[in-house]
């Protein structure tokens, strides 16, 4: 089993940038594809980032294409993801996940492991 703990949210003004980090326990890790998603008040959750086991193969939503970017240390157990420029329409609570597959899945239902998520205010 993987435990997902997030970090690195808080409030940034407009036109910042921040950067998630999601430590994963384990010994594992390699195995399984990562994904980040986030859900803004009153919407559901929605699929922002995923990188496959190795971190040679990324993909990023249609809505933060350009400005985020997601990428994976296995040495350090640990998943990243850069935002810039960031906007006041990027708040939300953003979580990790794992998918114990080897390649890229966008599809929340195939991420057995979520983390608690952390929070991203940006101010306008």
């Amino acid at each position: 089993q993987v435990q997902l703990v997030e970090s690195g949210g808080g409030l940034v003004q407009a036109g910042g940038s921040l950067r998630l980090s999601c430590a994963a326990s384990g010994p594992t890790f390699s195995s399984y594809s990562m994904g980040w998603f986030r859900q803004a008040p009153g919407k559901e959750r929605e699929f922002v980032a995923a990188i496959n086991w190795s971190g040679s193969s990324t993909y990023v939503g249609d809505s933060v294409k350009g400005r985020f970017t997601i990428s994976r240390d296995n040495a350090k157990n640990t998943v990243y993801l850069q935002m810039n420029s960031l906007k006041p329409e990027d708040r939300a609570v953003y979580y990790c996940a794992a998918a114990q597959m080897l390649g890229i899945t966008t599809a929340q239902r195939t991420y057995a492991y979520w983390g608690q998520g952390t929070q991203v205010t940006v101010s306008s």
